[in-house]
């Protein structure tokens, strides 16, 4: 398939700018690979499509407050820095993207905070936004963590034109989010509220954890036409035994097995074992799924509402069919669904 293929009309006021009021009432598209058919629900709703012993994979990756702004020394220059990965612990080291890019170069030192107790050094270019960060901060490795904390503001995506509002640190997150590394939400787990979880867990359905650090390699838009020759980022993955153990027995029993958002998919298709079967995984994914694909692990999925030639927009096309999910689209403009973050959610069966 080609990028084009991937293409549609979204009109801007359908972008989400604010999460729905309640997590769980947002709305939801059902779409039945096997009939073919849409139905239109809210989120709660997702509760009758479930059964005990079904699973839904969850990806508990914590978002951290991962946009600083700085300025730079002698000019004083605001400058925003987005960290995207930690490299060397004991050397404080960092990977990050800056704007405006031009005016970074190797040797700039970057201030931040009133006090400028913190500071970053460039010591190398990595990308045309990319530099490798040394920060010099003047206490334990804990309090230098706190002080990126505390400086650091949620990194809403760019489309989101307003500025960060306390509400977000708590609404771009998940409510199972647990260990810290990602630089965007996996939104789709975003719908989940308390009272629906609990419902779900009453009803017998079991919940298996994996971790992806959700990189900026997600949102990258696609530059070639042949979608062969687009290249991944990798992102940070671990499945473990108690996770594998859950899949594979529900396999094994023929479940519903769902993964909820694109990040979760990535995780468990990036750990297949030869026979069709889950494997532990600690380490890295570069995995980019498109059509056409055999999907091993889940044959559900929940995943909110893409960008046109987004990646995200591609697996969800390999997983529900590229005609139909085009045709999920354009009914999702015309009923005016709100799309990405904090956009409204898509169930596929």
């Amino acid at each position: 398939m080609k990028l084009s293929h991937f293409n549609f009309e979204l009109p801007d006021e359908l972008l989400a700018e604010y999460p729905a009021e309640n997590r769980d009432e947002s709305r939801l598209m059902v779409l039945n690979r096997k009939e073919q058919t849409i139905e239109h629900k809210q989120f709660k709703d997702i509760i009758d499509y479930f059964d005990e012993d079904d699973v839904m994979i969850l990806n508990n990756t914590k978002v951290f407050p991962a946009r600083l702004f700085g300025n730079k020394e002698k000019t004083g220059a605001r400058i925003e820095v987005f960290l995207l990965r930690e490299l060397n612990e004991e050397q404080r080291l960092w990977d990050v993207l800056v704007d405006p890019a031009r005016k970074i170069r190797i040797g700039n030192k970057l201030y931040f905070g009133d006090d400028e107790t913190l500071v970053a050094e460039v010591i190398d270019n990595t990308t045309s936004r990319g530099r490798t960060l040394r920060f010099l901060y003047d206490g334990s490795y804990a309090e230098f963590r706190k002080k990126l904390t505390d400086l650091g503001e949620t990194p809403l995506p760019k489309y989101i034109k307003r500025d960060v509002e306390p509400e977000d640190e708590e609404r771009y997150q998940t409510i199972f989010a647990k260990n810290e590394g990602a630089v965007a939400a996996p939104t789709a787990g975003m719908h989940f509220s308390k009272h629906l979880l609990k419902r779900l867990e009453i009803k017998g359905v079991d919940f298996a954890e994996v971790t992806l650090h959700v990189g900026l390699g997600t949102f990258n838009s696609v530059e070639v036409e042949d979608l062969s020759k687009h290249k991944m980022d990798s992102e940070e993955v671990t499945i473990g035994p108690e996770t594998v153990d859950k899949i594979n027995t529900a396999l094994k029993n023929r479940r519903r097995i769902c993964a909820v958002g694109t990040t979760a998919m990535r995780a468990v298709e990036s750990a297949v074992s030869s026979n069709h079967t889950l494997n532990e995984i600690d380490g890295w994914t570069n995995k980019f799924i498109f059509p056409p694909y055999d999907f091993s692990i889940a044959n559900a999925m929940i995943t909110n509402f893409h960008t046109p030639k987004s990646t995200l927009m591609m697996m969800t096309s390999a997983f529900a069919g590229h005609d139909f999910v085009m045709r999920a689209y354009d009914e999702a403009v015309k009923e005016k669904y709100k799309f990405y973050s904090y956009g409204d959610a898509m169930l596929i069966i």
